[in-house]
């Protein structure tokens, strides 16, 4: 059965010129709601593509000749690590290069990129990100870099985490390569929400948590309580479940002597030096002089 990144893509072949792709790494089977993303090897070739997500592609590979056409526009020019292309759904893109690379390709889908717009008081009609040959930009590079790391981790920061970036790219996009946005405040959760939340999270420390869950308790878009959540903590979501598992994980620690394995995955950690990791991060500590 095909990826949903080869899914993604319709070929036009051009003689023995077709490039030829493999995966090195992607988010199939973490199950992040709208958005994905890909390493891969890309020979060197020619391809046609149309996208039916929003493609968010970076170079991660050693500098390189590409010549690119979409939309109209066409543009030859030495790629390096960290420059972006962008291509809205529906946009048919035309990629040639002239020695093999690796990429990094994100998608969104196109309800999430309408919820985030929502979100952000955009009309579904304005919700439109122009297509872009060529860009740098810090805030994509960085989010790129992220997702990358991800990817690659042993031990991956988890489902929150990778949804997180996907909204922040969504919101990017959006601001910047979008239609123009009303100002106006994002707001708060209400304490009610909040506390309903922060309870939630308490109970359930132990489980995969997603955006759309926790939005769910809060009863709102899981853009929108992205948000809002921020506003309203100081931190994003998955920092503070972090946190609170780590807090949690303290408790144990202190009044059990049961193996600090068995501590971990009741405390929502992947293993026992997750959890180590995490707490020598933010208390400077590491689990066995908390408990002597």
């Amino acid at each position: 059965m095909l990826s949903p990144m080869w899914q993604e893509r319709a070929w036009s072949r051009r003689a023995d010129r077709e490039m030829a792709f493999s995966i090195r790494a992607g988010s199939t089977d973490r199950h992040w709601n709208g958005f994905d993303a890909y390493i891969y090897e890309a020979s060197a070739g020619f391809s046609e593509q149309e996208f039916v997500r929003y493609n968010v592609s970076m170079q991660i590979g050693r500098p390189l000749l590409v010549t690119s056409r979409c939309d109209g526009k066409m543009l030859q020019r030495l790629q390096v690590p960290g420059d972006v292309k962008i291509v809205p759904p529906g946009v048919r893109r035309v990629w040639e290069t002239e020695a093999p690379t690796v990429k990094l390709s994100m998608y969104l889908s196109p309800v999430l990129v309408y919820a985030v717009a929502d979100a952000m008081g955009i009309r579904a009609d304005r919700a439109a990100v122009a297509p872009q040959l060529h860009v740098r930009d810090p805030r994509i590079e960085h989010i790129g870099w992220a997702a990358k790391a991800e990817l690659e981790s042993l031990e991956p920061l988890g489902r929150l985490y990778g949804e997180s970036l996907g909204i922040a790219l969504a919101t990017h996009l959006l601001r910047s390569y979008g239609a123009a946005l009303p100002s106006r405040s994002p707001g708060r959760l209400s304490r009610r929400r909040l506390a309903c939340v922060i309870d939630y999270v308490r109970e359930h420390i132990a489980q995969e948590l997603s955006l759309a869950e926790l939005a769910g308790v809060a009863g709102m878009s899981a853009s929108h309580f992205k948000v809002l959540f921020k506003e309203s903590t100081g931190v994003p979501v998955h920092q503070y479940v972090i946190r609170a598992r780590v807090e949690y994980a303290g408790e144990l620690i202190l009044r059990e002597q049961r193996p600090l394995s068995q501590i971990a995955l009741q405390a929502g950690f992947a293993n026992q030096s997750h959890m180590a990791r995490c707490i020598k991060r933010l208390t400077g500590r590491t689990p066995t002089t908390l408990r002597s």
